[in-house]
């Protein structure tokens, strides 16, 4: 088995004395114990071997030593040091100017189509897209020859037009969101052979509406 050596680079070390030496000293003599364990594993020390360790000693003479050259006492090799990395210069970043943002696609729609808002004779109101005034029949009511109600025959009516009027540009978008809601209800509950039609009136206005500075 190898044996395990401690470091004594006191022990082992032999220095040569060149023509720059001026004396030398001799060192007392130094022992070395050889410890070996049950298992055969072999220890140089300079202690006594523990107890249970086979133990040999051998005396060996010391090291000479040499005193260092004038102008040397003392002096150590100063350590190495890695070299000095200049930082990197730094430049002064300039104030980030924010560009003004660009104006959005919203920003630029255009107002709804102009809206006119309609009372009836009998004062319903509705809105309607058509600057023609409604008309409707209102029924009269007839007598007899003899100025009696119950005894008329004929059937008359009356021609009313509707009144119209231009929806102000500050309700516009309202009077647009009201009408796409008549006639999202008008094709919801439309009998069958109206349903195609109210449909495409329906997304036409519910379109305008949505594509409309009214639909921000």
């Amino acid at each position: 088995m190898r044996p395990s050596l401690r470091p004594f680079a006191h022990l082992l070390l032999a220095l040569s004395c060149g023509t720059s030496c001026i004396a030398t000293a001799t060192a007392a003599d130094i022992t070395i114990y050889r410890c070996t364990d049950a298992s055969g594993a072999l220890t140089l020390q300079n202690a006594p071997c523990p107890k249970g360790m086979k133990q040999e000693a051998r005396t060996m003479p010391g090291v000479n030593t040499v005193p260092m050259a004038p102008g040397q006492a003392g002096t150590a090799a100063p350590p190495a040091t890695a070299p000095t990395v200049p930082a990197p210069a730094t430049t002064p970043i300039p104030d980030v100017v924010t560009p003004s943002a660009a104006p959005s696609p919203d920003t630029r729609r255009l107002p709804p189509p102009v809206m006119f808002q309609c009372t009836t004779y009998d004062k319903g109101r509705y809105v309607t897209e058509d600057p023609e005034p409604a008309s409707r029949c209102v029924a009269l009511q007839t007598v007899g020859l003899d100025g009696n109600p119950q005894s008329g025959a004929g059937q008359a009516c009356e021609v009313v037009r509707d009144i119209c009027a231009r929806v102000p540009d500050g309700a516009l978008c309202e009077a647009w969101q009201k009408r796409r809601d008549e006639t999202e209800v008008a094709f919801r509950f439309a009998r069958p052979e109206n349903a195609e039609k109210n449909r495409a009136d329906y997304e036409r206005v519910a379109r305008i509406v949505a594509e409309s500075s009214c639909g921000l």
